[in-house]
């Protein structure tokens, strides 16, 4: 298997492991890999009366995980999230939040909640 087929497939266990984590809260996934010009986003899920965007990150560790996004990937889930918000008719008004999920390499998942609020 290429290394870009493995990152590919890590890729989509990682957000197995993030939509089973949203779903244990009651979350409803209405994309995955929802993608337009201008980029993509891994996960748009509906989750108590709000739409979270979310990224996925697998990393070996958490911590990793934490600190691989960067301010342009940042920049790009905004601009996307609000391409989807006019598509989808919920408009720009609409309650958003943007998480992460970090995944490790065992398996292990965090949700960070507001996480591109908080400046990650």
């Amino acid at each position: 298997m290429k290394a870009g087929s493995t990152a590919y497939h890590n890729g989509l266990a990682a957000e197995d492991i993030a939509v089973r984590l949203y779903e244990a809260q009651q979350g409803r996934v209405l994309e995955r890999r929802w993608k337009r010009r201008a980029g993509e986003i891994d996960l748009i899920v509906s989750l108590g009366g709000r739409i979270v965007f979310v990224e996925v990150k697998a990393r070996k560790t958490l911590d990793a995980a934490a600190y691989s996004l960067s301010p342009k990937q940042i920049e790009r889930m905004f601009n996307v999230a609000q391409v989807y918000l006019a598509e989808s008719g919920a408009g720009l008004n609409a309650e958003t939040r943007f998480d992460m999920v970090l995944v490790d390499r065992q398996g292990g998942a965090e949700i960070l909640e507001n996480a591109l609020a908080m400046g990650w």
